[in-house]
């Protein structure tokens, strides 16, 4: 069973949310939280897989919620998606690299609900549709030079390889087929990368790729 928080300061968006998920036999909505300071204490308390966390709620918001919850080691397995009503919104650029593991804008349809929360249940990102590598170009690109990264000195070649195609959006078997090795080998380095780089998961490793120069806005269209 896989069980969710919704954190949304409107009343409607979680009882939507909440009738949609609940009618999945692996999907059990455990909390509703009304701000972030809520979202934090039912992600304490109930230990969900994932927390669906608007941006824009009163109090503490959705950002420095999912800030809050990364950075607690209680909480390593909790997953944060993050609800928009736009697609290109800076702040959700912010929440990835406070740890979101991707987000969904809220007209999203049902389906696309269901499967993101599978998604991010099972340790894997949202970062396959176009529109999220866009956004994080969006904000990179305002980087004229970037930054030094001496953290990355620890990858090796095939690593940097790997960090590439984890920005690009493949999955693993698009990246075992890629690097011409096993499905297993390819989890095997996407998880050497996420430890070296000290990343909790793949949606931040896209981030590290942009910020590092790996990869540059307009390489991956």
């Amino acid at each position: 069973m896989i069980n969710v928080v919704i954190a949304d300061d409107q009343t409607l968006v979680r009882a939507g949310f909440r009738s949609i998920l609940d009618g999945e036999e692996d999907i059990s909505v455990v909390a509703e939280a009304a701000d972030g300071a809520e979202a934090v204490e039912r992600a304490a308390s109930e230990r969900p897989d994932v927390v669906l966390m608007d941006i824009r709620m009163p109090g503490v918001d959705g950002l420095e919620a999912t800030r809050r919850i990364a950075a607690d080691p209680r909480l390593g397995d909790v997953r944060v998606v993050i609800l928009t009503t736009f697609d290109l919104d800076e702040y959700v650029y912010s929440a990835l690299r406070a740890g979101a593991s991707g987000f969904l804008v809220k007209d999203t349809e049902p389906m696309e609900l269901i499967h993101a929360v599978r998604v991010a249940a099972r340790g894997d990102s949202l970062l396959a549709p176009a529109v999220t590598r866009r956004l994080i170009a969006e904000f990179v690109d305002r980087i004229k030079e970037p930054p030094p990264a001496p953290r990355l000195n620890s990858l090796t070649e095939r690593e940097r390889e790997v960090l590439a195609g984890v920005a690009a959006g493949l999955s693993n078997e698009e990246l075992a087929e890629r690097l011409v090795v096993s499905i297993a080998t390819a989890k095997t380095h996407v998880s050497r990368v996420l430890t070296k780089l000290g990343a909790r998961d793949r949606a931040q490793l896209v981030v590290i790729a942009y910020e590092s120069g790996t990869v540059r806005p307009g390489w991956l269209s």
